[in-house]
């Protein structure tokens, strides 16, 4: 079964307030078996624009991955990201 994954291209546009949607998010995706592929780190975008900060997330299967992104706990600490934050997320299945 392929991995599921949640994708974030992020701008942060209060830092110091972005670090308790951090520090908030992590348990919830973890609790779903989500693992921190990337965050943050260096990057580069050869085509097309970009925005500062990129975050990869894998999940066990794709329909997990959107079971954490949607679920009630995840939503109200998103609430965080949108207020300090620009952000487009994606929700992708991997590949066998």
């Amino acid at each position: 079964m392929p991995k599921g994954y949640i994708i974030g291209h992020i701008t942060v546009t209060d830092p110091e307030a972005y670090q308790d949607y951090i520090r908030r998010d992590t348990p919830i995706l973890e609790s779903y078996g989500g693992r921190f592929i990337v965050r943050g780190g260096a990057s580069e975008a050869p085509e097309g624009p970009v925005k500062d900060r990129h975050v990869v997330i894998e999940f066990p299967d794709f329909e997990t991955a959107k079971r954490a992104f949607h679920s009630p706990e995840y939503q109200e600490v998103a609430r965080i990201r949108h207020a300090t934050a620009e952000s487009d997320i994606v929700l992708v299945e991997g590949v066998e």
